[in-house]
Parts: structure tokens; sequence; C-alpha cells
């Protein structure tokens, strides 16, 4: 019980000291648990623990994940993502094995053992690259659809590759194969479909993979609404555990990949009205395992023999991303991917996968690698993945920014000039500007968002292209002869720009401009504009009136009430805004944290009052 005590604790402290500094920076979350693996790997040989046992342990957070990836997809979406599944899942894995196979055959690596290899490195990691993908919000835009598809195959091909292994086991390995025998079975687990004929194994799959199907669409739902009846929020958490484990274990049993049965059943479920109840649920295992996972690797990675083979470890490590990179830069290009797309699904892919782990040890139990081919390509698959979170960084920081620069458009001529500018046409704007031209008044509207403005153009709403807060477009815009701008821009700094050029050169227009917070308010306050408008201030003030209305006060009562709070809010909003520094945090400027201390205290007395007089009026 110590024992665990001590490496749990370790795990847990490595993990809460090293991801939050790496995100900090800007590594992400991924990155962050493989150096804390890596930071602990000498106290965990130390204390003599199985990283690999650990590791097949944590696995089972990939099995989670693709479970919750499969209740985002529905059947209707997979089906309508077959030509990315075959086409770029396909092409990817087949060109990836046939590239790395050939390099490897130019190192004088016999033509199983090379064909072996191009097998193993060409899966990715989908623990890595869906967890970056998602904390990015990537996983919605083409390249991470792209990428996405890509994985499911993958996961789908570790099946074949796991039948062809065996046929290309080398003989002279065949008398050390008994060695690793255990090591095998301690991965692969139990197979019931090892003595079985080829057939006989191949029907046991394809029973197994219907079985998943039937149980997602006529067992889980009566189980769940059987569990609700007992309306203990732990028995719902165990029985989401025991589908899951369940079908993982019913997949393994029959030699096929847990994850895939995860996702299968997920998206059989994907249209259950548990889905979300399930997801909940599931999320902070799968989180824990998934951080675990990745520190395992990192605490795996044998740096006595990475020290003493470097040079060869750190050119498979490249030779495996380049080549990865090139094959899916031509297969992504004949799918259709284009600028950012392409170049985030080239560089999402080119690491190794978790999946190699398995594979590689398979691959020694039946003769295929030597145990020291097997330890290099352990070294090299770590290390790809330790490189993974700085090829997202090359992205985020060299990729996007440079096609944002060069997707720039120039601004649109602007031929006439209104009384009334409206800079920002979203959420706000554009219902502002339907209003004001409703009433007759003439507009112009200047939006810095293309595709937005594509969109509105086809429903006939004229809209210019541009910075909205450049002068020379304003300028040209008339805003030295138009009586109002209305500031609408959904950016902070960019509202911050706009009113304070306007008030600076434009003294006598009107400036109306919307804030974020109470806190942009008092900011605006200061530069000199008198006319804002918090953007959910009305709607927050109609929640409230509706909230008063559902516990019981009729429709006057409730508006009473909240134009009482209404008023008692706008009355020292002034008051508090000229107290307002812009060289200091609002939160440590000692008059206002004053001044609203004593306005609450003078406030909310009669504001309490207000309210009990309206209640005791009672409904009209």
């Amino acid at each position: 019980m110590t024992g665990f005590l001590i490496l749990a604790f370790l795990i847990l402290v490595a993990s809460v000291a090293a991801v939050p500094l790496a995100s900090r920076f800007g590594l992400g979350s991924v990155l962050g648990y493989l150096l804390a693996g890596m930071a602990i790997s000498p106290l965990l040989a130390t204390l003599r623990v199985d990283v690999e046992a650990l590791q097949v342990f944590a696995e089972f957070g990939v099995v989670m994940m693709l479970f919750i990836v499969g209740l985002e997809l529905e059947p209707k979406r997979l089906w309508e993502m077959r030509g990315k599944l075959f086409g770029l899942g396909g092409g990817q894995v087949l060109l990836t094995t046939l590239a790395i196979a050939s390099i490897a055959l130019l190192d004088d690596q016999p033509w199983r053992t090379a064909l072996a290899i191009g097998m193993v490195l060409a899966l990715s990691s989908t623990a890595i690259i869906i967890q970056t993908l998602t904390e990015k919000n990537l996983m919605r835009s083409e390249g991470g659809e792209a990428s996405f598809s890509v994985l499911l195959v993958q996961d789908v091909a570790v099946i074949p590759i796991l039948a062809l292994l065996p046929f290309l086991a080398m003989p002279e390995l065949l008398d050390a194969t008994s060695a690793h025998a255990g090591e095998a079975a301690h991965h692969g687990g139990i197979d019931l479909t090892a003595a079985m004929p080829v057939w006989m194994a191949a029907l046991a799959r394809i029973v197994a993979v219907g079985a998943v199907i039937a149980i997602g669409i006529y067992a889980i739902r009566p189980l769940f609404r059987y569990i609700a009846a007992a309306n203990l929020r732990e028995l719902f958490t165990a029985a989401a555990l025991v589908v899951v484990i369940g079908i993982a274990l019913l997949m393994s049993l029959v030699g096929l990949s847990p994850a895939l049965g995860a996702f299968l059943a997920g998206v059989v479920l994907a249209t259950s009205e548990y889905r979300h109840e399930l997801e909940s649920d599931i999320n902070p295992f799968k989180g824990l395992l998934l951080g675990l996972f990745f520190i395992t690797v990192g605490a795996g990675i044998d740096f006595t023999l990475a020290g003493d083979i470097w040079p060869t470890v750190l050119f498979w490590a490249l030779v495996t991303i380049a080549a990865k990179m090139l094959v899916l830069l031509a297969v992504g290009w004949l799918y259709g991917l284009r600028k950012q797309a392409l170049w985030l699904f080239a560089l999402s892919l080119p690491q190794a996968g978790e999946f190699a782990f398995v594979l590689i040890s398979f691959g020694i139990a039946n003769a295929v690698f030597d145990t020291a081919l097997a330890d290099l390509m352990l070294l090299v698959v770590a290390l790809t993945m330790l490189m993974t979170p700085l090829l997202f960084i090359f992205y985020d920081k060299v990729v996007a920014h440079a096609y944002c620069e060069r997707d720039e458009r120039e601004a649109d001529a602007i031929e006439e000039e209104n009384p009334v500018i409206i800079a920002g046409r979203g959420r706000i704007g554009g219902i502002v500007d339907r209003m004001l031209q409703a009433a007759g008044y003439s507009t112009t509207v200047i939006d810095y968002d293309s595709h937005q403005l594509e969109i509105v153009r086809k429903f006939g709403f004229r809209t210019y292209f541009g910075d909205a807060t450049r002068p020379d477009l304003l300028a040209s815009a008339g805003i030295a002869q138009a009586k109002l701008l209305v500031v609408a821009l959904d950016e902070r700094e960019q509202i911050d720009r706009l009113v304070r050029y306007a008030i600076k050169n434009y003294p006598d227009l009107h400036i109306l401009a919307r804030a974020i917070d109470r806190n942009h308010v008092y900011e605006l306050w200061a530069y000199g504009c008198r006319d804002i408008v918090r953007e959910t201030y009305d709607s927050s003030l109609r929640m409230g009136r509706s909230a008063f209305e559902a516990l019981g006060m009729d429709e006057d009562q409730a508006k009473a009430a909240a134009d009482a709070f209404e008023e008692m809010d706008r009355s020292t909003m002034v008051d508090i805004a000229n107290l307002y520094r812009l060289d200091m945090p609002y939160h440590e400027n000692e008059a206002l944290i004053a001044r609203v201390r004593e306005l609450r205290s003078e406030w909310d007395p009669i504001l309490r009052e207000q309210m009990d007089t309206i209640l005791r009026k009672g409904p009209h």
C-alpha cells in the first residue's frame, strides 16, 4: 500500500508541477506530461516500478478517449466522412509503410524486417493528436477533420498489421521467440482466436463487431434506464465504466483493438439520450489515464541506451517524421487540402503512435524484431512523440501566422458617405444596422471578416471589407462628416484603439461604443466616451426578470424589480467610472474599491426595501 501511495504521489506531483508550466509557455499539456515522466524516470527506476505494466494500464485512456470521440460522431456524419477515411487514411497508411520500408531496405535491413518497420512507424498517436487538436479548438477545422479521419483508419489498420506480422518472422530469430512470449502475453492479453483457423478467426471478429453494435442499440439504453431509476449518480458512473471496459474486453478476446470497439460503441450511442451523461462520467477517467499514459511514455525512455546510440535514434526519428510529412503533404494535396489545412494535416501526424509499443512487443514475440532493433524503435517512437508538440508550436507561430498575413486582402473602396458608420457587423453591429436602416437612416458598415461578409452579401446587406481602426479607411468612409460612429467590434483592443482615435481626432462626433464588461465601461469612460453599452447587460436584465417570474412574481412585479435594480446599477456607474485609472488594474485601485464598498452599503438596504415593497403589493 505504501509503495502504491508513493507512486501515485510522485506522478501527481510531477503532473501538477510540469503541465501548468508547459501550458504557460505554450507547449501544451501533452509535452508537459511527457516532461513530467522524464523528470521522475530516475525515481521510478530506483523504486523498481514496472513502467511498461503501468503503460498498459494507462493505454485504457486511449480507449476511453475514442469512446468519447465516437459519442460526438453520429453514424450519418461518419458515412459522410467515408471519402476521407478511405482516400486520406488508406493512402497515408499504405504510402507511408512503403516509404519507410524503402528507407529501411537502404539501411541494409532484410525485406521482412523493413516492411514490419514501415507498418509499425506508419501509425500515428491518436492520444496526442486528438488531445492537442481539442485543446487548440482545431478538431472541427478542415485540417483537423482530415487528421481525425486518418487516425480512425490507422486504428483499424492495427488489426491487419497484427495478422500480417507473424508471416514476416525471421528464421534466425525463431529460437529467441520463447524468451519473449511472456512479454507478448503481458501486452497482448488473451486472444481466443489465436488457435483458430484464419476463416474462423475472421468470422469471430465479425461477430464481435456485430455484437458491439447490437449491444449499443438494444442493451445499453435499457441498462441506463434501469440505473437511472435508482437515482444514484455513482451507479451511473459505474455503469458507464462497465460499458467501456466490457466492450474493450470483448474486442481484446478476439484479437481486435479495444479502442476500435469503444469507438464503434460511441458512434452507436451518439444519438442516445444518455450521450451527454456518458461523456461527463467518462471524461475525468479519460483525462487522468491519458495523462498517466503520456507520463509513462516519458518515463519509459532508456536514457542510458539513448546516450549510447543517440545519432541512430535521431536519424530514424527525423527520417520517420520527414517521410511521413512528405506522404501527408502529397496525399493531402491530392485530396484537395490547401494552405493552413494542408500544413495542419502534415504537421499533426508525422510521429509514431502508442500502438507501436504493442506492435513492437508483438514483433519480438513473433521473431520479427531482435531485441536491439526493438529497443532502437522504442526510442524512436518516444522521440517522435516528444517532437510532436514542437511541430504544433511551429504551426501556431509560423504557419498559421504566415497564412493570416498572406490571406489579407485589400480593403474595399468605400464610395459613399453616410451619417452613420458602423464598425463591425457581428451579433451586435448587424442588429444595430438593420434597426437604423428600417427607420430610414443610411449606414456605412465596415467589417474585417471576409467569410462573414460573403454570407451577409448573399442576403442583400451591403458591408465593406476592411480594418475599421485604420484612419485612411475611416476618412474614405466620411468620418469627418458623420454624425454617429457605432463601435461594435469583437476584440477589446480594437474597440479601445478606435475609440481613442475617434475621440482625439473628431471631438464633435457622437461615439456609441460596445463594452465587453463592466471594467471595460470604466476604461472607455476614461478615454472620454460617454455613450457606452455593455454587450450582455440588457440580456442579463431580461434573464433576471424571467427568473423573478419563475419564482412567483407576475409580469408587472418582475419588471418593476428589474427596473429598480437597473436604476441602482446605472446610478453608480458614473461615480465609480470617475475614479478609474488607466495606469493600474481596477482591483488594485484602492479609491475605487473603497467607493464601491461605500455605495453598496448605501444602496443595498435601499434596493432590498424597494424589492420588499414590490413583493408586498402582490400580483396584479
